[in-house]
């Protein structure tokens, strides 16, 4: 087949490139490559993959090719995706876990399948969603709540400068000026982040107030906290992972069977499987089709009873009072996200 052309004598970890035959990598008119030798390493091939590094013994140079390793690179493109989503959606149970018991290359990871269904989930709500209108809602009641401090920070200041000529103490009006000052300060960070699209979170609430300081906030402005949770909510979508998995565990206390490891991944195809079914339920409202998009909130319990009983090998009423608490538990999760995308500040 010709002189061999040295790859290079460039050592790397230890290693020495192999040689290549030259123009071995060349595509022919059908856009393959019908190489001997690995274009990646340089190792004689003997099947379908370089058994020295994994490579595919022949690589594609065409726009097909492009697009469907795009597509792999998303969706783990090649069969994958189409056992793992009709699993995911019947069979839950089962499939979490054949995936733990380790049949990996049959279906997409539990993570990869996350952060897609996130993201797609995101993409849907701001293509569907009414954050234009929710962001000028919000706008509009920062505004206004703003205009009510500065004029309650005029009086105050009135007040002060009154007392202080007779005399009398001003420490209480002192603490009260520093206070509305601050939620000026907080009014106009949050209109700054709307403004720009960051969505600062005001944080300047402090203990021991803070839990009344948020719910008055809210009273005053629920459109200012829906839009922090619609524009936040995808930074912290992971953060529901580790809140959901100690639930988990309390439905299988000290049970040496189930690690956390197993919990980890039930609960993350779980949340897959709820992010497809926000996706599903905005698309039907879309579509004006509201009647069946009200009947996918029901799914939810069904599919973690299914999860539960196919997952942990439970029977009938061991899944089915594990899926009451979990119902419950999810709830709380819910809760504790949502206080969390409100609460924490978020300065970009």
């Amino acid at each position: 087949m010709g002189e061999l052309e040295a790859v290079g004598d460039i050592v790397t970890g230890g290693l020495i490139g192999r040689a290549v035959e030259p123009g071995a990598g060349e595509p022919g008119a059908d856009g393959h490559t019908h190489e001997r030798n690995c274009l990646n390493c340089g190792t004689p091939l003997a099947g379908d993959f370089c058994h020295a590094c994994g490579q595919h013994a022949h690589v594609h140079r065409t726009l097909t090719a492009f697009f469907h390793d795009l597509l792999h690179g998303v969706l783990h493109f090649e069969g994958k995706i189409w056992r793992t989503l009709p699993m995911l959606a019947w069979k839950p149970g089962d499939l979490t876990r054949r995936y733990i018991d380790g049949q990996r290359a049959r279906f997409v990871s539990p993570i990869a399948l996350f952060l897609f269904c996130v993201f797609l989930m995101f993409a849907v709500v701001s293509l569907l969603g009414d954050m234009d209108d929710l962001s000028g809602k919000a706008k509009a009641g920062l505004q206004e709540e703003l205009r009510d401090d500065q004029a309650k920070l005029v009086k105050i200041e009135a007040k002060r400068a009154a007392a202080a000529k007779v005399g009398q103490p001003t420490a209480k009006l002192d603490q009260r000026i520093n206070r509305v000052r601050e939620e000026i300060g907080g009014d106009t960070k949050a209109l700054e982040g709307i403004q720009t699209g960051t969505a600062i979170v005001d944080t300047s609430d402090q203990l021991p107030g803070w839990l009344g300081g948020r719910l008055s906030r809210a009273a005053k402005n629920p459109e200012l906290v829906a839009y922090k949770l619609k524009s936040n909510a995808y930074k912290f979508s992971w953060l529901i992972i580790p809140l959901s998995v100690p639930f988990v565990w309390m439905l299988f206390p000290f049970s040496r069977r189930w690690r956390l490891y197993d919990h980890t991944v039930f609960v993350t195809y779980s949340l897959c499987f709820m992010s497809l079914l926000v996706v599903a339920g905005l698309v039907l409202g879309a579509f004006g089709i509201t009647g069946l998009a009200g009947l996918l909130w029901v799914l939810p319990p069904f599919h973690m009873y299914r999860q539960l009983k196919g997952a942990y090998g439970l029977g009938r009423w061991g899944a089915i009072w594990r899926t009451s608490l979990l119902t419950i538990f999810a709830m709380i999760v819910i809760a504790l996200f949502s206080a969390v995308l409100v609460g924490v500040g978020t300065y970009d």
